[in-house]
Order: C-alpha cells, then sequence, then structure tokens
C-alpha cells in the first residue's frame, strides 16, 4: 500500500511539473568544484585517522623486558 502511493505521488510530480526558468550562474561550477575536493579530502584524512586507530589495534606491543 505504501510503495503503490510513493509510485502513485512520483507519477503525478513528473506529469504536472511546470518549467521553471531557472538561472544556474557561472559561479556555481566552482562552488560544486570546490565541495567535490572537500569531500575528497576529508573522507582521506577520516581514512587516514581510522587506518592507524586500525593498524594499532593489530600492532605487537614491544614490552619492557627487564631480565
Amino acid at each position: 500500500m505504501i510503495l503503490k502511493t510513493i509510485l502513485l505521488a512520483g507519477l503525478l510530480t513528473f506529469i504536472f511539473t511546470i518549467n521553471a526558468y531557472a538561472y544556474i550562474d557561472p559561479g556555481i561550477i566552482s562552488v560544486i568544484f570546490q565541495a567535490i575536493i572537500g569531500a575528497i579530502v576529508a573522507g582521506g584524512i577520516a581514512i587516514k585517522i581510522y587506518w592507524y586507530k586500525f593498524k594499532n589495534i593489530f600492532k605487537k606491543k614491544k614490552g619492557n623486558k627487564s631480565d
């Protein structure tokens, strides 16, 4: 029942759409580019942080041997 409602709402949305005639500023390309680069850098830093934590879990601890 819910799936039918969602499909009907989606179908009606596409049938009764109105043209927006919106203007996309030329500067939006640089904003999109900055967002993509920022997401890549943030993902790389997150992977780096969690990689070191993951690696330290399995790293052998060197104990002090006092003989």
